[in-house]
């Protein structure tokens, strides 16, 4: 990794920063994007996304074949279940943020993994890109309100379709580090409260003054 793409892997949306898992998803996701967005694209990239996608909603270690994408250090792994058959939290967070990333990826030839995009960013850039923005304002706050981290990623499943549509990147580092605390029921309301300031705060100049309806 270069000097600047190290510098780039320390930073996160404004006010806040990767944390050590955050860092570790973005280097993993960044070395896969340039092999993807090579040109030609390099095979074994290609074929590692289509896998990916196909664990999006499934349990982590679903694939070996892509232990070298999806494995946790143990440094980072956190708390450990008592047995095999449950996953770690920081196992969930890493699983879907990547696989989500080869969903967003998918067929684009512009990189969808960008340092500093916090996913409350993207989100206002996409009601700004999109016809009929009432639909992703109603999946984003089905986001804000969902109970369950399954739900969670359902409703955020379909908002990375919508941002692959558009080409908005968003930063799979920073994900991870929100899907981490998103697995917590204590926390879930402070991640969730999280992408709503970013939202509110990433209007555009010229709707600034606009009062609410």
């Amino acid at each position: 990794m270069t000097t600047v793409a190290t510098d780039q892997a320390r930073k996160a949306s404004p006010g806040r920063r990767r944390d050590g898992l955050g860092n570790h998803v973005a280097r993993i996701v960044g070395a896969l994007q340039v092999q993807v967005l090579r040109d030609p694209p390099r095979p074994e990239a290609v074929s590692a996304l289509a896998r990916l996608r196909r664990g999006i909603g499934r349990d982590p270690g679903f694939d070996y074949t892509l232990e070298s994408y999806l494995w946790v250090p143990d440094e980072l792994l956190g708390r450990r279940p008592a047995n095999d058959a449950e996953a770690a939290d920081t196992e969930h967070a890493v699983h879907d943020s990547i696989t989500l990333y080869a969903l967003h990826q998918q067929s684009r030839r512009e990189p969808m993994h960008v340092d500093g995009q916090g996913l409350g960013q993207a989100i206002a850039r996409l009601v700004h890109a999109v016809d009929g923005p009432d639909g992703v304002r109603r999946r984003f706050a089905a986001l804000g309100t969902a109970s369950s981290y399954p739900e969670g990623i359902y409703h955020l499943r379909s908002l990375v379709t919508m941002l692959r549509e558009h080409q908005i990147p968003l930063d799979y580092g920073l994900l991870a580090d929100d899907l981490r605390l998103l697995r917590q029921p204590a926390k879930r309301a402070t991640v969730q409260a999280i992408w709503g300031r970013e939202f509110f705060r990433s209007r555009p100049a010229d709707t600034s003054e606009e009062s609410p309806a």
